[in-house]
């Protein structure tokens, strides 16, 4: 008898941190005052110029129907001024292919990349979906693990020791989801060449560009290794940036012919993303960073107060994020200690008992290769925040 569920997809593992968001959500509907630090997405409402160009096109007849598979004309045109104006990256308009969102941007890369037996080097800590579309072809995922103790931040070293003669690619992300490292330029200049020498692929996800704090900054890694640009794809989006998570439009950039097959397979299955979607994407690409700017200003503030409160509370560690809108603490330091009565051995237990006693829902680190820490969003308001940790302080010093 065959499997009724194919083994590429019954071997994906569910999203952790769409799951945490999903239980949390419904504890609420169930009347519990939970705070929710799991999802991955601004709590600002898209800028209003964006909408109301969604709003003109959804009035156009122009976009009621079908067009081109990998985007508008006019957005990749955008999106090739974007990303020379923001990264210093000169790209055509024809190596742009636009995406349901940043998720089908990386499964179309994998997809048109990978083959059964390749390896794909993931440092680690890692957003939860990387691992699991280089599975879905077959590809295995090597982990390279950067603790607290090294920023988060793989080394070259590192990278070198678990290169094999089945590297294909590397994975790269920075500012990074969940640990909000964000990478020197020096680093990331040593990484790309690395890269170059090994002839190994580099997925490069920048969705967090605009999102760093103090005077760090973001450094694109075939603009500072251009002899990379011909083994290296750049994935984005304008769902962190622009607080557009819900309009679903995301792109991969890279070689011409790279994107011309990631092209061709999108034919097949999605087609074109939604052209009204579209359009408001060409107006946050246009319309300047001012919005961005405010939306910032609240994420600092969140960020400095989250990272002081966490460490305030016994046992818990936490180092300072430098990008993205994450803080990555370590909670081994409650592990092995009795809270509300029980004893956690993970931090996937732990995040249970932090649930159900403390009504405070945050991703445990096992979803990203890191046990004993833990994922907390500050995409939220500043009170819910210092609610939300002061009820962890609670719950461990009882």
């Amino acid at each position: 008898m065959t499997n009724r569920i194919s083994f590429a997809v019954e071997q994906i593992a569910e999203s952790a941190t769409l799951a945490v968001d999903s239980k949390a959500k419904a504890m609420k509907a169930d009347g519990k005052d939970v705070i929710g630090f799991g999802a991955g997405e601004p709590d600002f409402q898209t800028p209003a110029h964006i909408v109301e160009a969604a709003v003109a096109a959804c009035k156009d007849a122009r976009y009621h129907r079908y067009s081109p598979a990998g985007g508008l004309p006019e957005l990749k045109e955008a999106l090739s001024v974007k990303t020379l104006r923001d990264s210093g990256l000169e790209l055509q308009p024809s190596q742009f292919l636009v995406t349901n969102g940043g998720k089908q941007a990386v499964f179309n890369t994998m997809m048109t990349l990978v083959d059964p037996g390749d390896e794909i080097i993931l440092p680690a800590p890692y957003w939860t979906t990387y691992p699991e579309s280089i599975r879905m072809f077959g590809g295995i995922p090597v982990e390279v693990f950067a603790g607290a103790d090294q920023g988060f931040q793989v080394t070259v070293e590192q990278l070198d020791a678990a290169k094999t003669d089945k590297t294909k690619a590397l994975v790269f992300v920075s500012p990074s989801n969940p640990t909000g490292a964000v990478y020197p330029k020096e680093e990331i200049e040593a990484i790309g060449r690395w890269a170059v020498e090994n002839d190994i692929w580099v997925i490069t996800d920048e969705i967090y560009e605009h999102l760093i704090y103090g005077d760090r900054e973001h450094h694109s890694m075939p603009v500072l290794v251009p002899e990379l640009a011909d083994r290296c794809v750049v994935l984005n989006g304008v769902a962190k940036t622009y607080a557009m998570t819900g309009w679903r439009v995301g792109w991969m950039a890279g070689p011409p012919d790279v994107i011309k097959a990631a092209s061709n397979m999108q034919s097949h299955a999605t087609s074109n993303v939604c052209n009204v979607a579209q359009v408001a994407a060409i107006a946050a690409l246009e319309g300047g960073l001012d919005d961005v700017a405010v939306m910032l200003a609240a994420f600092d503030e969140r960020r400095v107060t989250m990272h002081q409160m966490f460490n305030s509370i016994e046992g818990v560690k936490c180092e300072e994020p430098q990008g993205a809108f994450y803080a990555f603490p370590s909670l081994e330091g409650l592990l092995g200690r009795e809270l509300a009565g029980s004893v956690s051995r993970t931090t996937l237990d732990l995040a249970n008992v932090i649930l159900e006693e403390a009504k405070v829902a945050f991703v445990p680190g096992e979803a990203f290769g890191a046990p004993g820490y833990a994922r907390f969003s500050f995409a939220l308001g500043i009170d819910e925040l210092k609610d939300g940790i002061t009820r962890i302080g609670d719950l461990v010093s009882s």
